[in-house]
Order: structure tokens, then C-alpha cells, then sequence
């Protein structure tokens, strides 16, 4: 629920002042108003004096009453989230899909001319930025149903002078639109990619994939300059320099539009790759070890069909779901969770003492994930004896690292966490010092976290990278108190209706707006 908030209470009058004269207008009373809004007559007295917070919604529903635009809202302000601690979680919840299998899916189908439905697509901002740039070149998207499913119609010729260059700098994913453009134009700029501040990342590990294949990026202002020499394949196996997951995603997406056989070595197995090439495979390009560091891929000059395709469910978001229980010490069940991609971490909670069920296993949408359901307890945990640590698939995964952050922050004894990928990721897990944790940075990529903490509300400005943001949300959903974190957009880049879903099962998050 989107409440609308000042500190200073002279805007609550102006707008309680702004419904009195529409009301007036109108002709109604205050009874007659509150009987259209379903609330009392007192209630309407005290929005008129401005006495009362009011949600968005109310506003609205209060405008459609008295056929009045009561307030020009203009670009929306931030959002944020206060978020009432302490509170038990119960019930169940399912794991959404993959939000980083559903971008690479959305620029993948650039590389069918066709219609391509994919089901239950994560509706978040990172999807949303992906599809106002892909509106903006010529592609027909829609939404067919509240339940995500999302349908792609790719014209014969794109319009790329027409990109939307802003909604484009807001998401990292715009690079993996080097592999299908490549296929479609021997000239093309790209803008400089944005998303998390995560430190400096280079595109060269990009170009090493790419360059086999005829593409040569020059940067520009503000753009990459990129061209393709059509034709070109590459005379031996492709070597990837970082086993990166979009560094591999755009070496499938330039080889899976080129006939013949190209060998990529050094790739990534991880879970939005392995729903890739599922997905190229249902477009007619075959593909030999799926789920290993080397893959076969047998393009296709053309790809022109319909297809249906469902990713699998993501272990990021399992893992922020398992991570709510342990530190609210509740006893939920998580459904939907695709295991394999979750092992790594199950076992080192394991060993800190976290104990649940799991269920027999069974097959994701996509016929081919595997799927359980974990059931958590309250768990008496202690630190682990060796420090944690990512590592490339079938290792602990990088974005599944900071929930151990607060995890740790709730276990018997010390903790080192190390973010060896990232720059500075692990200075945002600093903040959890601000509730009330024991967090001591040793350098740039170290953390070491003394538990068990007491938890205690604050007001935090969300930082810069989503699973930080995430992990302040979860401790402040164990902190005693009120707490606020503010300016959320990065947690709505990768999560779809979080603080909603987690109110479902219990927590009390409010979101709101400042006027």
C-alpha cells in the first residue's frame, strides 16, 4: 500500500482542502462521499482538515468518486519501505522465475522472427527497461495475462536509430543485445550499460566471445560503436577469459545464428545460461553439454518460428526467501526451489546448524529444472569454521554471498565473508552495523561478522546493488522497532512484488512515497 507522506502537515491540508472544494462541486456531502468510498463520514472530515494520511490509491479512488483529478502527480517520487520488525513469518510461498534468465530470454528473442511467448516472466524493472528498449526499435510486446506471460513479436527490420537510449543505461542486460544485433546489422551503437554499482566491469571479457565471430566494438561517447563482418566464424574453439554468465549467454546468442559447429570452452553452467540454451534449443539450435564448461552450439542461418518457453524458477530469490526465515526464526515453506543451483548453500547452512525438510524432487516448467519444496525451522546457529566464499557454478553462487552477511550476523561467533568478484559490493553490507551488527571490513572484498546481534530499527538509504538492498530488508525484518529503508528502486530491478509477498506471509512492510 503506497501512503502519501510529509513531514510538513500543511500538504495534507492543501490536499484535504482540494477534496472539500471537488466535493463541494460536486454537490455531495461527507456522508454521501464516505458511502461511495466505503468508510465513515468521520474519516472524510478529518482528510478534509488534513488530519489523515492518505494512500495513493484513496486519492484516486476519492477522484473516480467525485470525477475530479485531485492531484497531479507528476514523475513519481522515490519509493520506500517501513518495515515493522520482529514479527513471525508462517505459510507458504512459491519461487518466482529467474529475473536473469528472463532478461537473457527477452534479448534473445532478437534472434527469431517470429512470435516467442515466454511464461510467467518476472515482471520487474530490469524486464521493464528491456522492453521499452525493444518497443523502441520495432518489437510488438504485451502482457496476455496477470499471470506474467509475456508475448514477442520481432519485425523483419528493427528501427535502431529509434532506441530508447535512457531506459537502455538503467540495465546492464542491454550488452547481451551484441550477440542478436550482430546477426541483423553490420553497423550498430549500443549505449554504455548501467544497473548495479558494482565497480568497474569491462566489456573486453564480450569482446573475447565475440570477436571469433566478426564484431569489433569501438567506445564512444556515451555509446558503444559496434560492427560485424557478416560471414565471419570462428576457425577454432571460442575460449572464454571470465567464465562469466552474459559473457557466455552472448556466445551462445552469436552462435546459435551462425550454421555449423562452434565449441565455446571455459563457459558458464549456471542456472540462466542452462535456461538459454534450453530456450535456443526449442528455436531448432542444438546444443551438446548444457549444464558443463563446454558447450557445442549448431546454429541455424535463420531462425523463423513460434515457441513457447517457461524459465525455471530462481535460486537467487529462494535463497532471499530462506534467508527471511532463518532470521525472523520462522518455520515457512518455500516451494518451488530449483536445487541444484541451491546445494552449495543448503550444505553450509547445514553445517552452521539450520534444519529443514525438503521434498521428493519434481521437473520445473521447462522439463527440465529440478524442483523442491524446503520447509524451514528455527534454527541455533554458529558460525562456520571456514570462510565463505563464491565460486563459479557448481560453487556457491556470487548473488547468494551477501545473504550470508546477515545470516552470519545471526549465528554464534565470527564469520568471513569473501566477495573476491565485486569491488566494493562488500562495503554496502557495512551498513548492517546501522541495526545493530557486528561488521568489520577488512578490505575492499572482506567482511568479518560477529554474531548473534541484537537487532534494532533504523532509517537506511537503500544501497546502489540489489542483494545488499535485499539483505538490509531481511534484517529489518528481524530489528526490533520500526524501521525505513528508502529509495527501493534497485530491490523492484530484481524482485517482483517483494514486500507484498513477504507481508503475505506475515511481515508487516508498508510502501510509500514523500509528496
Amino acid at each position: 500500500m503506497t501512503t502519501v507522506e510529509t513531514e510538513d502537515p500543511t500538504y495534507l491540508a492543501k490536499i484535504g482542502s482540494m477534496i472539500r472544494d471537488a466535493r463541494q462541486g460536486a454537490q455531495l456531502t461527507q456522508a454521501q462521499l464516505a458511502t461511495q468510498l466505503g468508510t465513515s463520514q468521520s474519516a472524510i472530515n478529518r482528510i478534509e482538515k488534513g488530519q489523515q494520511n492518505l494512500t495513493l490509491d484513496m486519492i484516486s479512488r476519492i477522484g473516480s468518486a467525485l470525477d475530479s483529478e485531485l492531484v497531479g502527480l507528476g514523475t513519481p517520487g522515490p519509493s520506500h519501505l517501513r518495515v515493522h520488525g520482529q514479527r513471525e513469518l508462517h505459510g507458504s510461498i512459491d519461487v518466482k522465475s529467474s529475473k536473469n534468465a528472463g532478461v537473457a530470454l527477452l534479448c534473445a528473442s532478437l534472434l527469431n522472427v517470429g512470435t516467442t511467448v515466454l511464461r510467467k516472466v518476472a515482471r520487474i524493472e530490469e524486464v521493464n527497461r528491456l522492453l521499452e528498449v525493444l518497443v523502441s526499435i520495432g518489437v510488438k510486446a504485451r502482457w496476455l495475462n496477470d499471470q506474467g506471460d509475456l508475448e514477442i513479436r520481432v519485425p523483419e527490420q528493427l528501427d535502431l536509430d529509434a532506441m530508447d537510449a535512457a531506459a537502455a543505461r538503467r540495465t546492464r542486460s542491454i550488452i547481451m543485445f551484441l550477440g542478436p544485433l550482430m546477426h541483423r546489422e553490420e553497423s550498430f551503437q549500443l549505449p554504455y550499460a548501467g544497473g548495479c554499482d558494482l565497480g568497474t566491469r569491462t566489456v573486453e571479457p564480450h569482446m573475447t566471445a565475440l570477436r571469433p565471430f566478426g564484431l569489433t566494438v569501438v567506445a564512444t561517447e556515451g555509446h558503444y560503436q559496434a560492427s560485424a563482418a557478416q560471414g565471419t566464424r570462428p576457425s577454432r574453439p571460442i575460449v572464454l577469459t571470465e567464465r562469466g554468465d552474459t559473457v557466455t549467454e552472448n556466445a551462445l546468442l552469436a552462435a546459435a545464428r551462425y550454421e555449423g559447429e562452434t565449441v565455446i570452452r571455459n563457459a558458464s553452467p549456471n542456472y540462466m545460461v542452462q535456461d538459454l540454451c534450453f530456450f535456443l534449443e526449442k528455436l531448432g539450435v542444438r546444443i551438446e553439454g548444457i549444464g558443463t564448461t563446454t558447450l557445442r552450439v549448431h546454429g541455424r542461418a535463420e531462425i523463423r518460428t513460434d515457441v513457447e518457453y517457461s524459465p525455471s524458477e530462481d535460486p537467487i530469490e529462494a535463497m532471499s526467501l530462506i534467508t527471511a526465515a532463518i532470521v525472523t526464526r520462522s518455520s515457512i515453506t518455500v516451494r518451488r526451489v530449483p536445487i541444484e543451483f541451491l546445494e552449495i548453500e543448503l550444505a553450509i547452512l547445514e553445517e552452521m546448524g539450520f534444519r529443514y525438510e525438503r521434498s521428493a524432487e519434481y521437473v520445473a516448467d521447462n522439463g527440465e529444472t529440478r524442483l523442491v519444496d524446503i520447509t524451514t525451522h528455527p534454527s541455533d546457529l554458529k558460525a562456520p569454521i571456514d570462510k565463505i566464499h563464491p565460486m563459479p557454478f557448481p560453487g556457491l553462487n556470487i548473488d547468494n554471498l551477501p545473504f550470508f552477511a546477515v545470516i552470519a550476523a545471526t549465528a554464534e561467533g565470527q564469520t568471513l565473508l569473501h566477495d573476491w568478484v565485486y569491488e566494493n559490493r562488500a562495503i554496502y553490507l557495512t551498513e548492517l552495523t546501522k541495526l545493530g551488527a557486528r561488521v568489520k571490513l577488512m578490505d575492499p572484498h572482506r567482511v568479518l561478522i560477529e554474531g548473534p546481534t541484537r537487532w534494532s530499527g533504523t532509517e537506511i538509504v537503500c544501497p546502489p546493488a540489489l542483494r545488499p538492498a535485499v539483505v538490509i530488508l531481511l534484517a529489518m525484518l528481524a530489528a526490533k522497532g520500526t524501521s525505513v529503508l528508502r529509495s527501493v528502486y534497485v530491490i523492484n530491478r530484481g524482485y517482483e512484488d517483494l514486500a507484498e509477498r513477504l507481508n503475505a506471509l506475515g511481515a508487516k512492510i508498508e510502501t510509500f512515497r514523500d509528496i
